[in-house]
């Protein structure tokens, strides 16, 4: 009667069903057990399917159904995920999954439980091609478990923590699996029941077949967890899956055999004993093949392999006292004071001091400085926290085009302001309540040095650096915001060190009257011209920038006396100025004639011309990086692929349009000789992040990328160079070193053949 029910209801589907899409001949898609795989478990009261979605592909929730062959086994209602809304053109507004996903199928038993049954699993999955398959049925044999009686069975006695009678064993905790991606990839996944959890450090992998090698384990984040056991750990709940490279010696299709290592531990205390797994799976013909005498296997746990900068400050973070990573976090942004990102606020600092008129004392200075800083330490750590802990991409949220545009306008008015167009203060009703509060009629300035402090924070030093990311990472991965905070509040001091320093030497360096202080307040005025051009510059066409600091240059040259005669009575110092005024207009000329010829270096505005030129006309000279715009996750796959059939390898730079390390690394590291010569083996590949979408923010998530400028390695295997991740601007010396120190460690060499 069943099997009528099920004819029926199949052919009722199939009358419902639009026609599939056609497919060309020479453009079959995979079969569906190609693509939809799964392993079925016995959880005792419940069957449960882990399911592992192919990229590109995706199932119907509508279209699941279950059917137990033994009417002993009752089926209950399906507990399915909550998966994804998607619109589809002929089936309208439906539930789908893609990726990896788990059912859980509660039953009942009536008599006695069998050793198994026969499960019939109902599903229909499409590519997002537009290809749909036809609704799939298959039948599995699911091994039943018994039930056992409190004999003793349960005994873990050797095992540390608790009374072990309490505890389930192992392989009733744990359960691990094998699917095959392709002839050169497997999946490795470890369900874990609730209320337990498995180190990520203990597990491992290794191939027992002779003609097979396994790489390095590609595993997810977890969370980071303190146990009486390991300490601070990361370990996973639920489940974990991960990728394995392997390498083969004959490209024939294999069964594979695995022997999987893993260590867990629950929630109540107890720690299991390390659990080996052998595992065969069976792998399809492989497209790459090997020289596996010349592979060495990786060690697990060696204490030589690299380690990124990031990763070792995001170690000192979370295995160090908080004092301890509070001073290393506050010398690592004393040395970002210096960089391009953090510099921009001492103008803007002198400004608002040279603003204070002509008796800024030392303690004044300092004091303005100090609520500069607190305003940018205190935002600055404000923002990172919230933005790890929602997820945010710190970098695009605060360089939207508007935000540069608004504040690239307030330093418009600040500069008018230098320049004598208005006074530099609050609106007297505003002052004279602080007063009144203080004492002190100066105390708005106190409160305009924390506002542009705390504006700053939030633009000018959205830059990404190690130690940004080590903090950002501790506290997405671990939700300790307390250690990450910190480290990120004790940086930012160090960043704003040297401006307490700017800010006690105003009242000796400062002019306290007469013409200096008015040429005083005009340079600043520049400056902050120049702080706006700056900032556009991550929202304007190069040529456009470039010529607006033609102009500006040249009007500062104008402004130090390039256009002023004076008479024998000069002074050297008037003289002197005059000379550099000369020399700006000069440069600023070039700059124009640069950004008409397509320029948009300020430092090289030449560079696009070529004075060898028949005819004397000059000509784009300018070799464009050899980089390849790719988009989605699918894109990256889909180029590493080619890149390994190709036997190359492969680099991958996260860009934004409003990153201005990416532009130096553009400008000044990747046109570098040495650096393109040790890359000449090398698919350049770049992800433009700027319009930080949801395919963007897929794309970093799956390296745990907080933002751009981020460089990450692939070797000729496809495999990642793990330790080896560039984050923000690392100069063509040192990073040509670093190429090929990643690339000459990459487990795949030059022996390695395609078929």
């Amino acid at each position: 009667m069943k099997t009528t029910s099920l004819i029926a209801r199949l052919l009722l589907v199939a009358t419902l069903i639009v026609p599939l899409t056609s497919v060309a001949a020479d453009d079959q898609p995979p079969r569906p057990e190609e693509v939809f795989r799964y392993a079925v478990f016995d959880a005792g009261d419940a069957i449960e399917i882990d399911w592992a979605v192919d990229d590109g592909f995706y199932m119907y929730q509508s279209a699941f159904g279950f059917e137990s062959a033994d009417p002993g086994i009752v089926l209950g209602e399906p507990e399915l995920p909550e998966g994804k809304v998607y619109s589809d053109e002929f089936l309208g507004e439906q539930i789908i999954y893609r990726g990896n996903f788990f059912v859980r199928i509660p039953y009942t038993v009536s008599g006695d439980k069998p050793e198994s049954v026969l499960l019939t699993i109902n599903s229909r999955g499409c590519t997002d091609g537009g290809f749909c398959y036809m609704p799939q049925t298959w039948i599995e044999t699911v091994e039943l478990s018994q039930p056992v009686a409190d004999s003793g069975k349960f005994d873990l006695g050797d095992l540390a923590g608790g009374n072990a009678s309490e505890f389930p064993p192992p392989e009733e905790v744990f359960f691990p699996d094998v699917f095959p991606v392709d002839g050169n990839t497997v999946e490795i996944g470890i369900r874990i029941e609730p209320g337990f959890y498995v180190y990520k450090h203990r597990i491992s992998a290794k191939s027992l077949s002779p003609d097979a090698q396994a790489g390095q384990l590609d595993l997810p984040k977890g969370k980071l967890k303190y146990d009486e056991f390991f300490g601070e750990s990361e370990v996973y709940y639920g489940e974990v899956i991960g990728r394995l490279a392997i390498a083969r010696a004959t490209p024939e299709a294999m069964d594979l055999e695995l022997e999987v290592g893993y260590q867990g531990c629950a929630d109540g205390g107890l720690c299991y004993l390390p659990q080996t797994h052998v595992m065969t799976v069976s792998l399809p013909a492989a497209k790459v093949v090997s020289d596996l005498s010349e592979i060495a296997p990786p060690a697990a746990g060696d204490p030589a392999a690299p380690v990124s900068e990031q990763a070792r400050l995001a170690q000192i973070i979370t295995g160090s006292s908080i004092w301890v990573a509070a001073g290393v976090f506050f010398l690592a942004g004393l040395g970002l004071a210096f960089t391009p990102c953090v510099l921009p606020m001492v103008p803007i600092l002198s400004g608002i001091i040279a603003g204070e008129g002509d008796d800024v004392s030392p303690m004044r200075g300092f004091t303005l400085a100090l609520s500069y800083v607190m305003g940018m330490a205190i935002i600055y750590t404000g923002a990172g926290v919230a933005a790890a802990a929602a997820g945010m991409q710190l970098q695009a949220t605060f360089n939207q085009p508007w935000i540069l545009i608004l504040f690239a306008g307030l330093f418009v008015l600040l500069a008018i302001g230098m320049f004598g167009a208005y006074d530099l203060q609050m609106p007297s009703s505003i002052q004279s309540r602080l007063a009144g509060v203080s004492g002190k009629q100066k105390s708005g300035t106190m409160i305009g040095a924390f506002i542009m402090g705390a504006l700053s924070a939030l633009v000018v030093t959205a830059c990404v650096a190690p130690a940004l990311i080590a903090a950002l990472t501790v506290m997405a991965q671990s939700g300790d915001m307390v250690r990450g905070g910190a480290a990120l509040f004790a940086m930012s001091l160090g960043m704003g060190a040297p401006l307490l320093l700017v800010g006690a030497a105003q009242g000796k360096l400062l002019p306290k009257a007469g013409p200096w202080m008015v040429a005083i307040k005009g340079a600043f005025g520049f400056m902050m011209l120049g702080l706006a051009i700056w900032m556009l510059s991550r929202i304007l066409p190069g040529t456009v920038t470039l010529a607006l600091w033609a102009v500006l240059t040249f009007m500062a040259g104008v402004f130090m006396g390039g256009l002023t005669t004076f008479g024998p009575e000069a002074s050297p110092t008037q003289k002197i100025g005059k000379g550099f005024g000369v020399l700006a207009m000069i440069w600023g000329v070039l700059m124009v004639l640069g950004a008409v010829t397509g320029g948009s270096n300020p430092l090289q505005p030449l560079a696009s011309v070529n004075f060898g030129s028949a005819g004397g006309e000059a000509v784009a000279s300018h070799d464009e990086l050899p980089f390849q715009r790719i988009k989605t996750v699918a894109d990256l796959d889909r180029e590493i692929a080619a890149a390994s059939q190709q036997r190359k390898s492969v680099m991958l730079d996260f860009y934004a349009d409003w990153c201005v390390s990416c532009k130096e690394m553009e400008a000044w590291t990747f046109t570098d000789a040495s650096v393109q010569a040790a890359l000449s083996n090398t698919v350049w590949l770049q992800a433009d992040v700027t319009a930080n979408d949801a395919e963007d923010k897929a794309l970093l998530d799956r390296f745990g990328v907080f933002g751009p400028p981020t460089i990450i390695f692939f070797g000729t295997d496809g495999q990642q160079r793990r330790g080896y991740e560039v984050v923000g601007y690392m100069k063509a010396e040192v990073f040509a070193d670093h190429v090929h120190k990643a690339f000459a460690t990459s487990p795949v060499t030059a022996s390695t053949k395609r078929q």
